[in-house]
């Protein structure tokens, strides 16, 4: 288990093993996500990381709006 120290500006480095292992870079943005007393850093995706994702996937059974004004 790697641990870090918080400073006196309240900032944390990440040891460059586990950089390295995870793939970060310098200017990476990340998710602060708190769960009680667990604080977890979620890399956010960039947009071009993103792209085709959803390739494939089968729209046929998503709803449309069309479907949920037509009731009324």
């Amino acid at each position: 288990m790697t641990t870090v120290t918080l400073s006196s500006k309240f900032q944390l480095s990440i040891p460059k093993a586990v950089r390295e292992e995870m793939g970060l870079r310098a200017g990476q943005r990340f998710a602060v996500i708190t769960k009680g007393d667990i604080l977890s850093l979620v890399p956010v995706p960039d947009l071009a990381e993103m792209r085709g994702l959803a390739r494939g996937a089968d729209t046929g059974e998503y709803r449309d709006r069309v479907d949920r004004t037509d009731r009324y």
